[in-house]
Formats: structure tokens, sequence, C-alpha cells
């Protein structure tokens, strides 16, 4: 059974720590029937409307918090609640505060009308200011979710999770059906479909929910831990060939973005998706520390991209959701080349493929955060372009950047004929050292024969922590005094 509003705060915030915010209800001003109905609601749900509000501490931070109660009339939002959730996101934003939100509701309260639909503009416009400040604000769905809630408050969050099961939709289904005759299609609007299709980030057990909060709130808000990983030193070979670079990463057991994360990185959070219905499960999206440094990672997962399953354009549009998240949080962009290529494909050609790989740079080329690309693996045309113009660029030794793979670049030269693959590497100039001599690397992580993935993996994030705290070191704030930036926009 989903629990109430009180429990829920009860289960995430410390014992104790919860202050409310929240102002009596007046409701003397309602017709006698509406009154009677909302003295009722309140008896029933033991809450005087259909949202409590405050702040409290999760595991020692402070955070602010909105709890819709669907006990109260199913949590429907009326006037008084809009204008609770309004004033208590911007208090939140005053005093530079994570906000995090669950709901649980039918959505606009029936009973006052459109004086109280138009009430979800200046929530989703407080929440927008709350944003724009580079403070997080994360969200719980609960069952159910529906109507305006889901369309103002519910979809505006950095990361979005649903509990299990949760009717999670815009219009009711009950609603759907008394409209059209016939029942709404089901399996739609459930958490789990959601998170398949890209919507939502993830589904999630309330008994779980603490600990994706914690994880969460230690990249957006927590300060680096000191550094633990040795930095690799010695020299880069210059004897390897092109083509033997090209063999080692394309072959099994070589190093991917997963073991970066699994080996260096501590608190991930994982996110899903473009939150605007689109998932590509070859691009990883993850908040997390790396040797102690929050980061925000876009990273190009090799596990995943197959002939079948290449990187696609909804892959591009995931990447450029973690971009505007870093940038917006205030968080270092760490990104991580890894593919064969992006698909070549009519759907591919259809929707935006070239288009999102210029939009990829032209994002990451107007950034104000620290950002960091990693060439690990394969880097092969206008899919690895995509996220390499960072401020820096570190490469694995044996990592490797080219137009074309090798075999179509002969196939181009050679009029068809993929032979001479080994030799246009060579001419190409595509190895990791050849980069570092152009300018377009500025640092090569050696690599030792023999080593593990997990050890290339701990050694490139040994340097990626290095030069991120290089570019993080703090400064002045240049608006110190008017400045209330709780973020590390200004490192």
């Amino acid at each position: 059974m989903t629990a109430n509003a009180r429990e829920l705060l009860a289960l995430v915030l410390d014992d104790g720590s919860f202050e409310s915010w929240d102002e009596p209800i007046d409701v003397s001003g309602h017709p006698d029937a509406y009154r009677a109905t909302l003295e009722r609601a309140a008896e029933k749900a033991g809450t005087d409307e259909s949202v409590l509000t405050g702040r409290g501490l999760m595991r020692g931070r402070p955070v602010a918090v909105l709890a819709n109660e669907f006990g109260f009339l199913a949590g429907s939002i009326g006037r008084a609640a809009a204008d609770r959730i309004a004033a208590a996101v911007r208090r939140a934003t005053a005093e530079g505060l994570p906000v995090l939100a669950t709901t649980a509701s039918g959505g606009t309260r029936m009973q006052e009308g459109t004086p109280a639909f138009v009430r979800m503009i200046e929530i989703s416009r407080a929440l927008m200011a709350h944003r724009a400040a580079g403070l997080p604000y994360l969200v719980y769905l609960r069952n159910p979710t529906l109507g305006g809630v889901f369309a103002s408050w519910g979809s505006l969050a950095h990361v979005t999770v649903a509990e299990p099961g949760a009717l999670v939709g815009f219009l009711g289904p009950k609603v759907y059906e008394a409209l059209n005759g016939e029942p709404f299609p089901s399996g739609v609007q459930t958490a789990e479909n959601l998170a398949a299709r890209g919507v939502i980030d993830a589904v999630v057990a309330a008994e779980d929910l603490p600990e994706l909060v914690d994880r969460a709130l230690a990249v957006l808000v927590d300060d680096p831990d000191e550094p633990t990983l040795p930095r690799r030193t010695g020299e880069v070979g210059n004897e390897g060939s092109a083509w033997a670079s090209i063999e080692h990463t394309r072959a099994d057991g070589r190093v991917s973005v997963r073991d970066l994360l699994r080996h260096a990185g501590s608190r991930t959070l994982r996110l899903a998706g473009t939150d605007e219905g689109e998932r590509d499960e070859t691009l990883i999206v993850a908040l997390t520390r790396l040797d102690g440094q929050p980061c925000v990672v876009v990273g190009q997962d090799r596990t995943r991209q197959t002939p079948q399953t290449p990187m696609g354009p909804g892959a591009l549009r995931e990447a450029r959701r973690g971009m505007r998240l870093a940038e917006e949080l205030g968080l270092p962009l760490v990104t991580v080349i890894d593919t064969p290529g992006a698909a070549l494909s009519r759907h591919a050609e259809e929707r935006a493929i070239a288009g999102e790989i210029a939009r990829c740079i032209a994002e990451m080329v107007t950034m104000t955060v620290p950002t960091l690309s990693v060439v690990l693996g394969q880097g092969c045309g206008g899919g690895a372009l995509a996220l390499l113009p960072a401020r820096t660029v570190i490469a694995a030794e044996n990592a490797w950047l080219s137009p074309l793979p090798p075999e179509g670049a002969s196939a181009i030269v050679h009029h068809g004929d993929t032979s001479h693959a080994a030799e246009m590497s060579e001419q190409q100039e595509v190895r990791a050292i050849d980069l570092h001599r152009s300018g377009t690397v500025h640092h090569v992580v050696p690599e030792v024969v023999g080593e593990t993935a997990e050890q290339l993996a701990l050694a490139v994030a040994a340097e990626c922590a290095v030069r991120l705290r290089e570019m993080t070191k703090p400064v002045e704030c240049p608006g110190a005094v008017l400045c209330t930036c709780q973020t590390r926009r200004h490192s």
C-alpha cells in the first residue's frame, strides 16, 4: 500500500528533523457545502490540505520538501495547495536548499475549476526559478499521479523516479473511458512502462528511496573528497602501430565506461532516457563522484553498441540532457568516447542524427562549467566528435579518433577496396599519441601490457580527477555581495 505523506517524510528525513512551513488554511470564503467537504477531508486525512511543505535533514543535509497527501480529496491541487507549493519552492530557493517532492494526486481540484487549474503555471514558474539558481529538484511519483500535477511539478525535476506499479499519466483512465467510450490501453500509464520509454529515470520502492536520494545529494550538494587513486606516470610508447591500437580497442575485455563507473565512481546514480519519451541503451548518463570529485558522466557504452543496436540519435539527445544537467547544476561534465560509429539507417536519418551531432558539439562548446572528454577506446566519426569538444581532452594510449572506420576510409580512397584499412589508419594519424602531438588531446594515459580493464579504468579515472580538480579550484565569486549561489557554478 502506498505510504501517506507523513510516512514518506519520516522514511526519507532524519528522525525529528522535519519543520513545517505551512500556514493555516482559511476556508471561510468558500461556499458552505464545499467548506464542509474540506473539513471532512481534513478529518479523514489528518492534514489541513493536500500538500505538506517544510524543511528537514536528509542524512545531515538540509533540504526542502513538498509532499502530496492523496487522502485529502485524492491529493487534488486547489488554490490554497498550489499557493503553498509555490511559496515553499520560493523559500527553498531563497535559502539555497534542494527540493525533494513526492506526488500522489488525481490532478487539479475540479471543485475550484479554472482558478485552481491555472495555478499550475505559478508552481512551474517557481520551480524554474529554483532550477535557474542552480539548485537540485528531485521528484518521487507515487500512485496515482495524474493530470495537472504530472503536467507541471511532477515533470520538471532533474531526477524523476516512481514507485513500483504506480499509475502515472496525463489523463486518468476513467476519464478517458467516460469521454471516449472505450478503455485506455492497458500498461501504458505505468511507472515501469514510462521508465522503459525514457520518460522517467527509474522505478524505486519506497524503502529504497532514502539510499537513492542520498546518492543524488552526494553528487549534487556534497563537497569533493580528497583523492585516493594514484596517478599513472611513465612514457607513452611510439613503436605501436595505429592498426595495433585499433585492434586493442576492438578486443573483448577492453575497458568501457561501465568499468570506469564501477571501479572508480562512487555514489553513482544512473539516469535513463531523455525524459521526453526516448531511451537508447548505447549511452550512459550518470551522476557520480570520480575519485571523490562530483561530476556528470556522459559516456558511450561499447558493450551495448552492436551492428543490430548502433548508437542512434536518441543516445545523443540523452547526451544533451546530461550536458544541460551539468550546466544547470554547476557540475563538471565528463564525456567518454568509445564508439564504432553512429547509426547509419533510414531511422537515424529521419530522427536527425546529423543534427544531433551538431547540437551536441554546439552544446559543449558553449558550456560554462568545467568540461573534460576522455577518448577511451574507439573514436569513430561524427558520433565520437559529438562528445569531444571539451576544454580538456585526455586519451588512453591505445584510443583513437578518425572520421570513418579505417575500412570505410579505405573503401573511399581505394574505390571500394577495404583491404587498405591499416595503411589508412597510419596515414590519417588516428592514434592518441598523434592526437597529442597535434594538440587535439592534452594528455595521454599510458597503458600497461596485460593490464585488466579495472586497472586501466582506475588509471584513467585518476587522471580525470586530477584534471577536474585543476579546473574546479575555488575562485572568489565576482558577485560575492549579492550572489546567493549555493552550487559550484563559481568554482
